[in-house]
C-alpha cells in the first residue's frame, strides 16, 4: 500500500514537471526571435514623400528663424505683474525677427494662485476652493463706519477676457433682515473682476476653474508678440 501511494506520488510529480518544462519552453519562443533576424528599430525609416502641416512664410528673411512648434512646460512664472503656476504653453508658427519673437497660434494654461487674486482685492482678503466649484471669499470691509467681516461663495467664469467671481451667497453674521441688507452693501467688495497679470499681450483667457491651489486658466492668442 506505502509503496503504490508512492508511485503514485512519483507519476504525478513527473508529469507536473513535464508541464512546467513545456511552459518555460513556450515562454523562451515568446520574449525572444530567431537568430539573424534584423531589428525592425534599425530598419531604414520610409520616405512618405510628403510635406509637413506647416510651412514657413514665403518671405522669411535672412536672419530669421521659423519654428513650426514650440511647446514650454514651467513650474513657475514671476514677473513684476505675477507670479503664476504649471505653466503649459503650445505656440504654432512661431517666427524670430527683427518685430521680435511672434507666435501665430499660441494656446496657454496656468494656475493663478489665491493669495495673487487676493493681493489684488486688497482688504486683507483672503480667496480659497468653496464647495460644488466654487470660490470662497473673506475679506473685512467698512460698512456705516465700522468693520464687517464678509464670506462670500461664488462661481467664476471668464468674461470678456477677465477672471470673474460673482458671489452667489454672502454671510455677515447677524439676523437675516440685517444681514441681507448689509450683504447688498459688501456685495461689491467680494466681488472679484480681474485681468490675469504677467501674460503676454494678444492672449486672451478663454476658461476658467477652481483648483485646491489656485484658477486653472485656458488662453488662446494668434500673432502673440512674445517678446519685443
Amino acid at each position: 500500500m506505502t509503496w503504490t501511494r508512492a508511485k503514485d506520488w512519483l507519476i504525478g510529480a513527473l508529469g507536473l514537471l513535464i508541464l512546467l518544462m513545456v511552459a518555460l519552453v513556450i515562454f523562451w519562443f515568446v520574449i525572444s526571435e530567431p537568430a539573424g533576424r534584423e531589428d525592425p528599430g534599425s530598419l531604414p525609416p520610409v520616405s512618405g514623400g510628403g510635406t509637413p502641416d506647416e510651412e514657413p512664410p514665403a518671405d522669411l528673411g535672412e536672419d530669421d528663424v521659423w519654428l513650426a512648434d514650440v511647446v514650454l512646460e514651467a513650474r513657475t512664472l514671476v514677473s513684476a505683474d505675477a507670479t503664476l503656476r504649471d505653466i503649459d504653453a503650445v505656440g504654432q508658427g512661431v517666427l524670430t525677427g527683427p518685430d521680435g519673437l511672434v507666435a501665430a497660434h499660441l494656446e496657454l494654461e496656468a494656475t493663478v494662485p489665491f493669495d495673487v487674486v487676493a493681493a489684488e482685492l486688497g482688504g486683507g482678503a483672503s480667496v480659497r476652493a468653496g464647495d460644488d466649484g466654487q470660490a470662497e471669499v473673506t475679506r473685512t470691509v467698512e460698512v456705516l463706519g465700522r468693520e464687517l467681516r464678509v464670506v462670500a461663495s461664488g462661481t467664476v467664469n471668464a468674461e470678456a477676457g477677465r477672471l470673474v467671481v460673482e458671489p452667489r451667497s454672502i454671510d455677515v453674521g447677524g439676523p437675516e433682515f440685517l444681514s441681507d441688507a448689509l450683504a447688498a452693501i459688501a456685495r461689491r467688495a467680494v466681488t472679484i473682476e480681474q485681468d490675469v497679470e504677467g501674460l503676454p499681450e494678444g492672449l486672451v483667457l478663454q476658461t476658467v476653474s477652481v483648483q485646491d491651489d489656485g484658477f486653472r486658466a485656458a488662453f488662446l492668442g494668434e500673432d502673440v508678440l512674445l517678446d519685443q
